[in-house]
């Protein structure tokens, strides 16, 4: 049965992941799987987003998204925390706790982390960023370090980032997912490798 072999991964994540102010089949989440379908996996990619959720909203959500039939997860959490100027450290518990349910449930995991201002101060950003680096490592799950980091190799520099951004500054419009999901998608092919 081929239905046995597809391979369900969950999307936990925020607005990025959700396809904020996107038509449905420009978001992240359809147009990674139809890149995956594109390179051969057969996958079903869920879309466990929700537009303004904070790291602390994926811990509430992460138990019911781990339904049996989901074999892995892309946890893409802390934009709205780091928006918000929340203590890194509560964000850090809280993708730990997310990380320690995945491990729980068995489920291969894909972290994917951010580059985020200054504009706390650079302790904060150091101790922002650097959470992702320390919770990979300590459930020994792969780390994709920065969401954006596609756009950032196309832009070539910040300020070329905005053909690639809705009006909003912030989330990407269809052309900025293709080129999220193109440079992430080799990264999901290796979650998904671990998985079969």
């Amino acid at each position: 049965m081929a239905q046995a072999e597809t391979v369900t991964i969950a999307a936990l994540g925020d607005s990025l992941t959700a396809g904020y102010g996107l038509a449905q089949a420009d978001g992240f989440v359809p147009q990674l799987q139809s890149w995956l379908h594109e390179q051969g996996a057969d996958v079903a990619v869920l879309n466990a987003g929700v537009s303004g959720d904070t790291t602390a909203g994926g811990l509430s959500r992460v138990a019911w998204t781990l339904t049996p039939d989901v074999d892995a997860m892309i946890i893409s959490l802390g934009g709205n925390d780091y928006l918000r100027g929340l203590d890194p450290e509560v964000s850090r518990a809280n993708l730990d706790r997310i990380l320690a349910a995945g491990q729980e449930t068995g489920v291969e995991m894909l972290l994917v982390g951010l580059s985020v201002g200054s504009n706390y101060g650079l302790d904060y950003k150091q101790e922002f960023e650097g959470m992702y680096a320390e919770l990979a490592k300590k459930y020994d799950v792969p780390l994709y370090a920065d969401f954006a980091a596609g756009l950032r190799a196309a832009a070539g520099m910040q300020e070329g980032m905005s053909e690639f951004l809705q009006g909003d500054g912030i989330h990407p419009n269809p052309e900025g997912v293709s080129v999220i999901v193109a440079a992430m998608g080799p990264a999901v092919l290796e979650l998904i490798a671990t998985v079969e």
